[in-house]
């Protein structure tokens, strides 16, 4: 037998009419010779047998059997073609079809040969050369086997190199059969992993005139074609492993991480829970994590440097109270209050507004790229809660906006909104203008334009207090004096205020006298809620000031109305002193008749 290792043979026999019938049963033996002396099977040899002349017909592939028997018993069945030589077509098939893994053939990948052992006794009808060297390169490796009047130049022109290997010619059909164990001997050829130092690092098997490396299951061979490496099965991330994927000889297996086990499915992981071993000793929660736990304490606690116990914590310094005023701590809550003479609202939280008094108020909001956008909100979030100090309304307090950067925009100015719930609204519509601090643009701005009657300032013969706020963050990139000195002069009352890197001596500018009471500052956006109780105590006017208009008691009009009314009030009591008179004359009349009966009685 011959025992090279397997191997994909097709044997293409020529049928055309030039074949007569007792021909014909000489090549069925001399396929059956070779077969008998394969090591045939699915794992081993596998062969196929096509026929042509003008046309292909396919006998069995390479995956129709797998013994000798049923081999033998196809062949025996051939019923010859009978008509034209059309070997390039038969070629052509072979490679299409036969030689496919659809049809049987091992991937190239196994590099198991594959051999096309071609048997033909004339010339071809149509051309071989081209598509031979087509099968060739395909990697089908082709034995040109002539018989009596086959054409030598066609035969080389198909067989595969080199040619002194590959090409026979033989003089007669009676001939074959003593051909076909010279064949077969060439087939098998001898042992090349016997003869020579084949350097496979696992297995070696032989081919005729070649070997090739194998490697052991769960390895594969390297691009050096003799050494193995063990296959990564994890590799290809069709794992399903949840948190680690292991390797093994081909195969693989999951891994979790520490402080996680193995679920039942194998591939997915789950926390230890080590708070259920019950050795946890936290006086309220424990909370379970890899490797370990900790201790958690219940709202309103904090947990103690043992990391176990807890006690109640300032709450009014760990959550955001909302208290308006002062924020008073007590064991597990809070509660807020507000300056001596102020009520709290029904929320809890709020204190008393301004009451009936009146203003006109334009915040002007810095919006340069050093406040960036979360601290933008910040401000926004700062300006309402000054809007909600106020009693806002079209004979209350009225509103305006005005954000500047590179440039001066009015958001909306002081008759645009007629309630808080508006204005709040609005504040937080606002988009951040970002680029340049012109602080002083803004001031003149703000003098200009925002307290105009047009923008609906209440005028000055109204006695309504016009109060401008400036917000900044940083140094003016133009000059402040002169229109801070302006704003003043023109009877606006001045607050600034100043975060992060504001200068103190432009807020100081800026601000009316008495500057401590108009100047604020915070050392950033975070903690500057704090500044709204201080401009709550001084921008809420006296209740009733409003339209009232007050006098000297020394002009003219105001004496001349003094002794009007002191006279009317001298001339009230003049008549009341007569009508006492009269009455009194008449009680002594009265009196005198009295004492004249009294004496005539007796």
């Amino acid at each position: 037998k011959c025992r090279t290792g397997p191997l994909d043979i097709v044997f293409v026999i020529d049928s055309s009419r030039s074949v007569r019938p007792f021909e014909f049963e000489t090549m069925r033996r001399f396929m059956m010779d070779i077969i008998g002396n394969l090591d045939v099977g699915p794992n081993a040899t596998r062969v196929g047998v096509i026929q042509y002349s003008s046309q292909v017909q396919n006998i069995f592939s390479l995956k129709t059997f797998s013994t000798r028997a049923d081999m033998e018993k196809a062949i025996n069945s051939i019923v010859p073609l009978a008509q034209g030589t059309m070997t390039g077509l038969a070629i052509q098939y072979a490679m299409n079809v036969a030689f496919t893994t659809q049809e049987g053939a091992r991937p190239l990948h196994k590099k198991i040969p594959r051999i096309a052992i071609i048997v033909t006794d004339g010339r071809p009808q149509d051309r071989v050369t081209e598509v031979a060297t087509q099968a060739r390169n395909a990697g089908i490796e082709i034995y040109a086997v002539g018989i009596q009047r086959a054409d030598m130049n066609s035969l080389r022109a198909m067989a595969s190199p080199p040619l002194e290997e590959h090409v026979f010619l033989v003089e007669s059909f009676e001939l074959i059969q003593q051909f076909g164990k010279q064949f077969q001997d060439k087939l098998c050829g001898v042992d090349m992993c016997m003869e020579q130092e084949h350097g496979c690092q696992h297995s070696c098997i032989s081919t005729p005139s070649s070997f090739y490396c194998e490697c052991n299951p769960g390895y594969r061979l390297n691009v050096d074609g003799k050494t193995c490496s063990p296959i990564d099965a994890c590799a290809d991330g069709r794992h399903g492993c949840q948190h680690q994927c292991v390797s093994a000889r081909g195969s693989y297996s999951c891994q979790c991480r520490a402080g996680y086990y193995l679920n039942q499915d194998r591939r997915s992981c789950s926390m230890i829970d080590y708070c259920s071993f019950r050795n946890h000793s936290c006086q309220h929660e424990c909370v379970s994590i890899p490797n370990g736990h900790y201790c958690r304490c219940r709202s309103g606690f904090t947990l103690q440097p043992d990391s176990r116990s807890c006690r109640a914590t300032d709450l009014c310094n760990g959550v955001d109270h909302g208290c308006e005023f002062k924020c008073v701590s007590m064991e597990g809550s809070y509660r807020c209050v507000c300056p001596e003479g102020q009520q709290l609202q029904a929320d809890g939280k709020a204190c008393s507004k301004c009451g009936a008094g009146h203003i006109d108020l334009v915040m002007v909001i810095d919006g340069s790229k050093s406040v960036r956008p979360q601290n933008f909100k910040l401000v926004k979030q700062f300006v309402n809660r000054i809007v909600d100090l106020l009693e806002v309304s079209p004979h209350g307090t009225r509103v305006g906006l005005v954000q500047y950067s590179s440039r001066v925009r009015t958001e909306f100015p002081l008759n645009k909104y007629h309630s808080a719930d508006e204005i709040k609204k609005a504040v937080m519509d606002v988009e951040y203008m970002e680029k340049g601090t012109m602080t002083g643009l803004a001031l003149k701005h703000m003098v200009e334009h925002s307290f105009s009657e047009l923008e609906g300032a209440r005028p000055l013969s109204h006695n309504v207090p016009r109060i401008g706020l400036i917000f900044t963050d940083g140094r003016s990139q133009d000059d402040i004096s002169e229109w801070a000195r302006k704003a003043k002069e023109s009877g606006i009352v001045m607050f600034a205020v100043g975060v992060g890197k504001a200068v103190e001596e432009e807020l100081r500018a800026i601000a009316s006298e008495p500057v401590e009471q108009h100047f604020s500052y915070s050392v950033d956006f975070t903690t500057m809620t704090h500044l709204v109780e201080n401009f709550k105590l001084n921008i809420c006017p006296e209740e009733g000031k409003g339209v009232t208009e007050i006098r000297s008691p020394c002009e003219c009009e105001a004496m001349v109305q003094f002794q009007t009314n002191t006279v009317a009030i001298l001339q009230n009591l003049t008549e009341k002193n007569i009508l006492w008179a009269h009455s009194l004359a008449q009680m002594t009349a009265r009196l005198e008749d009295l004492e004249k009966q009294i004496a005539h009685k007796k």
